[in-house]
């Protein structure tokens, strides 16, 4: 298929894995069947030169575990569960844990560590890849079987990422793509240099596990105030609780505009290249994570060390521990529902 080829990537667990390659010309997208991960992103800058913008790693070792979730779709619940425990329908649930008492991500062996399959698609939409799978129940602890499926589309100068899932009883479902952005390319140390815009009035304080604490609270007056373009660095340099409790930022705020729109969510540009991403969504929120966790002892592509900062993430999604949070946006998926949500990643330079 035009625009779309495929390759040998490794085994795992004894099965093949693939990488699918979209390339329109003004964008190459290099995505792989195990943990549905892009690990390779190659964009313009402002002189037309393209480079890779997302940390990743050139060989399928490192995803096997991939503690910093580089580049996949997390799930079933992106983000944090508080004790891995919920309540669905007046049944409890215990989930896996794997980030202290907490429940990141979809657990240990979340959609991150598994296999899915792949078919190349193509259309007025653009070039892309649907990657699917079904997670039976039980898997890390969820009610239901889960058919779901992302699909990765490029045309023009934008990359869509459309998310559908459907299950055979009430379950809970966030999903959202991690990728670690460093706008400036593999040369780059960090992305402290990167302007930040974040188009949310309010966020979801953390309590020190990084658990919302319910309140919904307004941006003005904090560090999370980003709805003009910050310097990342000097935001992070301010003193403020919330930013000592993350060691920077990891906290989820409030998209303004209608729930279930396509509407502008953030904009990370880089001065030095021109680079500019636009991110848009339909969900409530987006994790701006400035990537202090990443470790220098880990090496990927290009030989560049995931150092602290070396990248960061702006996560579409619904709140986290929204299932125990009754006043945030539901993320309960019933049977005979089909539950989407659509983010749409724009490249620009000046």
């Amino acid at each position: 298929m035009a625009g779309v080829t495929r390759k040998p990537f490794g085994t795992a667990d004894g099965r093949a894995v693939e990488m699918l390659i979209i390339d329109t010309g003004a964008i190459e997208l290099h995505a792989i069947t195990f943990g549905c991960a892009i690990t390779s992103l190659r964009v313009a800058d402002r002189r037309g030169m393209r480079t890779d913008v997302v940390l990743g790693h050139e060989s399928l070792e490192p995803y096997l575990t991939n503690p910093p979730f580089v580049g996949v779709v997390a799930g079933r619940y992106a983000n944090r569960i508080a004790g891995g425990r919920f309540t669905l329908d007046g049944e409890a649930h215990q989930l896996a844990t794997n980030n202290g008492p907490n429940h990141l991500h979809g657990g240990p062996r979340g959609f991150h560590r598994q296999h899915w399959d792949a078919q190349p698609v193509s259309g007025s939409a653009g070039d892309g890849v649907t990657f699917s799978r079904v997670s039976p129940a039980g898997e890390e602890g969820y009610p239901g079987n889960l058919h779901v499926s992302v699909t990765y589309r490029v045309k023009g100068d934008s990359v869509d990422i459309a998310y559908e899932a459907s299950t055979d009883t009430p379950t809970v479902i966030n999903l959202t793509q991690h990728s670690y952005f460093n706008l400036a390319g593999p040369s780059s140390a960090d992305v402290m240099s990167h302007e930040l815009t974040v188009h949310a009035e309010s966020y979801t304080p953390v309590d020190r596990t990084l658990i919302p604490t319910g309140e919904i609270a307004p941006v003005r007056g904090t560090p999370f105030d980003l709805r003009t373009a910050t310097r990342v660095g000097d935001r992070l340099q301010q003193e403020h609780e919330q930013l000592r409790i993350a060691n920077g930022l990891d906290h989820n705020l409030a998209v303004s505009g209608s729930i279930g729109s396509l509407r502008p969510a953030a904009v990370l540009r880089d001065p030095a290249s021109g680079r500019r991403l636009e991110v848009s969504t339909t969900e409530p929120g987006v994790q701006v994570y400035t990537g202090q966790s990443l470790d220098a002892r880990i090496t990927g592509a290009y030989g560049r060390r995931f150092t602290p900062h070396a990248g960061m993430c702006l996560e579409t999604q619904h709140y986290p521990d929204s299932p125990n949070h009754p006043l945030f946006p539901s993320t309960v998926l019933r049977p005979g529902r089909r539950w989407t949500s659509t983010t749409r990643w724009r490249f620009t330079a000046t």
